[in-house]
């Protein structure tokens, strides 16, 4: 592990061994860039900045590298000899605890997870009344919250942990702490503590016994519970009840500094990490002193008791301070305060005599002090966020409130902290009757106060995956390399040193995490009412989970067209797809009812999610409404292309263009016509209206009924199989793309016909090659990447073999049959030649429309051909459209518009009236190819 940090140290920060010393310097500090770092060489489970005024920040090397302390078992092995020696390892690397002191404390054992099939190694400890407390050493975070646990059944309250080697009978001190191994931690410093167990828990049992034994000579308490809001309460409380049992209690708590939470254990490791005995002693001492500080102000009774030990501590002459969840000032009057201190001076009051300086002093203090509330709730900052593309940013803030406990977050501007009028419009904007009174000089200085090194979150305009962080973010949940976090309670999340939230709110996501919760009878009751289409669909909806990957390896990822009757089922199916993906009670949006601006805003929402169409297409009155979309807007979103370019509210000339991170899906009655490039991009699912039966009934009733909330799991069971789905496509879809461009079905030659799945090369008759029947290479790869999905989705939803080979089928037969779209002509071109063929038939002697006088030429001249179709009540799109339309003619190529042709129609009117030439024989027309 040494050689693993010591490599890891020269790489990642540029430390360096100096020779003859037992340092490493010269590295470059995380926090200012500086390179003042350094660490022990022998022991590198530190690194620290030296410029200890300015910076001084340090973390232990498994803050920074996780990954090295979070798998014992693998790292040092339990053998038949050494049966404790992960959990030895892990106390002593990990805790940084010597093995003498701790041997005999725990025991190494196991414990496995039967709901998530895994188990770990723990560290476990027997606890007084029975039972015992484990905690899990190889990858806790696969488990969740569930890091440690007590054996199930059992009860810890009422009794403390106490370690064999404190004699609770002669300590004159006892700290009370919340762990086990920060009551060893305190242990190894020369401090007597036990541990609750719990911030709840109040150890009256134990606490009553010890009354008993030491009748008379009680000890003093040190309460030092986790520096937490759950916790402060609990820690006022409990020294109540202490003292009523007739302890003296104190507290004591760490100051949470960096936004890094930091407890006994971890304090431990900093002491050990001096190297000079005296430093370390120092250093021991006035984290000590700072700790029960804050321990003090914690329990003060009253305003001005707290705001006296504050002036006590630091001897400002004015500042703010909270108390009972209200604002307050301290402004120390001088004159005041000289004139109470000469009053006791010469006071004739017995018990004023008898003060010394210090006390003299203190009650001085109180005489001249001047506290004074400045608002009746408090407001706190907790984090700066910034918008890095928008240049925008907001200061986080939590208010809390006396009269409920309760409390309300929300965001300010630089501006609203800037100006005292601003803030009090904004923090009674924020929170119902918060009022601020101070002065604009008094706002300044808190604000210089709680702004000061505040910590910086990243945050992301969307929901769903964010590329740039390699994690998913669901409102309350986000998911990262398969570990799922829950957001804390200043609503971002935190992995490792990545502070990430996200600021879209109009998408809510609902994620059921509990997998008891959640039957895959869905799956059984979509085959039932869809086939192999409805798996199609869920395959689209499953990857479009990971379209940013799979468009980053790939480059593109296909859209999704479903199509059909109305009473087909395309609702049904499409809202049990959305409740798979937490979205219940929702389908989709009509892009031709919102303004293009609207539409790009609403495709940003998303990240690794569907956008589903609905109804883009119109008909009749509605293509009116509908001229401000078009097909041809979603071409660059294949490739995850840029939704709008916006310009930035900047003095510059800087824009901001969001790039598209979701997945298209159309949901319409009628089918997409578009250009080649929109069709090739699409692969097609049609549904027709079922044969109701009463079991199909049944299974559609029970499918629309099921709980969104419980489905909900499906979302989660399938981002955190993130990585086995991309190894998964690399290794399926090459395979895949192959099979698809093997697919042939006649010669070229002879013309002999061959089944779709025939993967010969060349003719049998003849020997001539066949032509490949799939020629568009973006339809092979769109279909092959669904293919490949189908091969992930099959590892935890319950489909058959039958069932897989069947939707490969479906999705091979869309292939060939997207294939077959673009090979036929538009729908206005069909039209057109099935009218052009009805006119030119009209005349058995001669010419209707065409002009042309060679056979192998077809020339046309629109206008007239409007003309004598409309003589015979045929129907024709507008002109304007024929001539965008016909230029893309496939079965009669065109050729060229607008060539003056010698008539072929003239010559016949002629010759049949009796060779009188009524009109020019020269006629400017379109060619095609016969």
């Amino acid at each position: 592990m040494r050689g693993d940090v010591l490599t890891r140290l020269e790489n990642d920060y540029g430390l360096r061994h100096r020779t003859g010393t037992d340092f490493m310097r010269g590295g470059t500090c995380p926090a200012c860039s500086k390179k003042e770092l350094y660490s022990s060489f022998e022991n590198p489970w530190f690194i620290k900045c030296g410029r200890e005024s300015k910076c001084g920040q340090q973390w232990h090397v498994k803050e920074l590298y996780a990954d090295l302390f979070d798998d014992w078992s693998k790292r040092a092995p339990a053998t038949d000899d050494q049966p404790t020696a992960s959990a030895r390892a892990y106390m002593e690397f990990a805790r940084g605890f010597k093995i003498e002191l701790v041997a005999g404390l725990f025991t190494q054992e196991n414990y496995f997870d039967r709901v998530l099939n895994i188990g770990s190694a723990t560290v476990r400890f027997p606890l007084e009344r029975g039972g015992y407390w484990e905690r899990l050493i190889d990858q806790p975070q696969r488990f969740g919250k569930k890091k440690a646990r007590f054996k199930p059944g059992e009860s810890y309250k009422g009794y403390w942990w106490c370690s064999p080697n404190i004699d609770l009978s002669q300590t004159e001190e006892l700290w009370i702490v919340e762990g086990i191994f920060d009551a060893i931690a305190l242990e190894h410093n020369a401090i007597d503590a036990v541990a609750a167990m719990s911030s709840n828990a109040f150890p009256e049992v134990s606490l009553k016994a010890l009354a008993v034994d030491r009748a008379g000579n009680l000890p003093r308490l040190v309460w030092a519970l986790d520096n937490e809001p759950g916790a402060h309460r609990y820690t006022r409380k409990w020294v109540a009840m202490a003292r009523a049992l007739g302890f003296e209690c104190t507290a004591a708590q760490i100051p949470q500094r960096d936004a890094r939470k930091v407890d006994w254990n971890d304090l431990h490791q900093r002491w050990a990490f001096v190297s000079d005995e005296a430093d370390r002693r120092r250093r021991t001492e006035a984290d000590l002193n700072e700790a029960r500080h804050h321990g003090a102000m914690l329990i003060a009774e009253s305003a001005s008791e707290k705001a006296l030990l504050i002036y006590d501590w630091r001897e400002r002459e004015e500042f703010h301070f909270g108390f009972e969840s209200r604002l307050y000032w301290w402004k120390l009057d001088i004159s005041k305060f000289n004139s109470a201190m000469q009053a006791l001076e010469t006071s004739e009051n017995h018990e004023e005599q008898q003060l010394n300086n210090k006390a003299m002093r203190e009650k001085a203090l109180r005489m001249s002090g001047c506290v004074v509330e400045i608002a009746n709730c408090y407001p706190q900052a907790l984090y700066f966020q910034r918008n890095e593309i928008t240049d925008e940013s907001w200061y986080f803030f939590r208010v809390d409130f006396p009269h409920d406990g309760g409390s309300v977050k929300n965001t300010f501007t630089g501006g609203q902290v800037a100006a005292a009028s601003e803030f009090k419009k904004r923090l009674l904007g924020m929170a119902a009757g918060a009022v601020f009174t101070g002065s604009g000089q008094q706002l300044d200085k808190i604000m210089k106060d709680q702004l000061f090194a505040i910590k910086t979150v990243q945050t992301i305009d969307f929901v769903g995956y964010s590329k740039e962080y390699g994690c998913y973010v669901y409102g309350d949940v986000a998911i990262k390399d398969g570990q799922v976090v829950d957001v804390n309670d200043e609503e971002f999340f935190e992995f490792g040193k990545l502070r990430l939230k996200t600021l879209q709110r109009a998408v809510p996501v609902r994620i059921q995490r509990d997998p008891k919760e959640y039957s895959d009878e869905w799956a059984k009751l979509l085959w039932t009412c869809f086939g192999a289409q409805g798996v199609v669909a869920l395959t689209f909806w499953f990857g479009s989970l990971f379209a940013e990957q799979i468009r980053s390896r790939y480059e593109s990822f296909p859209f999704l067209e479903a199509t059909g009757e109305a009473g087909a089922g395309k609702t049904t199916l499409l809202k049990l797809l959305w409740k798979l993906l937490g979205r219940a009670s929702y389908e989709g949006f009509d892009p031709s009812k919102s303004t293009k601006a609207g539409r790009s805003r609403l495709m940003g929402q998303v990240s690794g999610m569907p956008v589903v169409l609905l109804e883009s297409d119109r008909s009749g009155d509605d293509k009116s409404h509908a001229k401000n979309f078009e097909w041809d807007e979603l071409k660059d979103y294949f490739g995850g292309g840029t939704l709008a370019t916006k310009g930035v509210k900047t003095a510059g000339n800087e824009t901001y263009e969001p790039p598209f991170r979701g997945t298209i899906a159309i949901s319409q009655n009628a089918p997409v016509i578009a250009s080649e490039a929109i069709m090739t991009r699409i692969v097609k699912l049609h549904f027709v209206r079922p044969n109701v039966t009463p079991e199909s009934r049944a299974a559609a009733d029970r499918l629309t009924a099921l709980d969104g909330n419980q489905l909900s799991h499906f979302l989660l069971q399938a981002v955190k199989r993130e990585t086995d789905v991309m190894s998964t496509l690399a290794d399926k879809i090459p395979s895949h793309e192959a099979r698809l461009r093997r697919l042939h079905t006649h010669c070229i030659s002879c013309d002999t016909e061959y089944p779709v799945n025939n993967e010969k090369a060349a003719c049998q008759k003849c020997g001539n090659q066949l032509r490949g029947y799939i020629r568009v290479e973006r339809i092979v790869k769109n279909h092959a990447q669904l293919l490949g999905l189908l091969d992930c989705i099959r590892s935890f939803v319950p489909l058959s073999d039958t069932q897989i080979s069947t939707t490969q089928r479906c999705i091979i037969a869309m292939a060939i049959e997207r294939q077959s779209s673009i090979s036929a002509d538009h729908p206005v071109v069909a039209e057109f030649w099935e009218v052009y063929d009805y006119l030119q038939g009209l005349d058995a002697d001669g010419p209707v429309v065409n002009h042309s006088k060679k056979d192998n030429v077809i020339a046309i001249n629109l206008n007239e051909f409007v003309e004598r179709a409309a003589e015979h009540r045929q129907k024709l799109a507008d002109v304007s459209e024929l001539r965008d339309r016909l230029k893309e003619s496939r079965c009669r190529k065109f050729l060229e518009s607008n060539k003056a042709v010698d008539s072929a129609v003239r010559a016949y009117q002629a010759t049949r009236n009796n060779n009188t030439i009524t009109k020019s024989p020269t006629v400017k027309c379109w060619m095609f190819q016969a």
